[in-house]
Parts: structure tokens; C-alpha cells; sequence
């Protein structure tokens, strides 16, 4: 049996890298609604906060179906 480091090497780095974008998408939608939330209680329609945790937690969705997608069809 023969392991392919550097085939391991590479999924690995990718998988860290879509891990820590994920991560930071949903960070940045969390900040959103927070930042929605804050403009609410000042008066403000929150209309940024809303756009960017949409488009954000949109975007995680998208990336989460797509690695289901690369599972089932592979």
C-alpha cells in the first residue's frame, strides 16, 4: 500500500482553507444581523445589516450544497 502525501498534502489544504472561508462567511452574516439589530434599536431600518447577513448566510448555503453535491456525485 502506497500513500500519495502529496494528494493528502493538497485535500488537506483545501479542506483548511474552505473550513476557515466558512467560517469567516458566517461570521460576517452573524455581524450582520447583530449590526441590523443595533440599528434598530437606534431607529434605523438595518437595511445594510440584512443585505449582508443575506447575501453571507446565502453564500454559506451555497458552498455547504455544493460539498454535498462533490459527495453524492463523486
Amino acid at each position: 500500500m502506497k500513500v500519495d502525501w502529496m494528494a493528502l498534502a493538497t485535500v488537506f489544504a483545501v479542506s483548511i482553507g474552505v473550513v476557515l472561508g466558512l467560517v469567516v462567511l458566517f461570521s460576517v452574516g452573524l455581524r450582520g444581523v447583530s449590526a441590523r439589530e443595533a440599528a434598530r434599536e437606534r431607529g434605523e431600518n438595518g437595511v445594510n445589516g440584512t443585505i449582508t447577513a443575506g447575501v453571507s448566510f446565502a453564500a454559506c448555503t451555497a458552498v455547504v450544497l455544493f460539498g454535498l453535491y462533490l459527495i453524492v456525485a463523486g
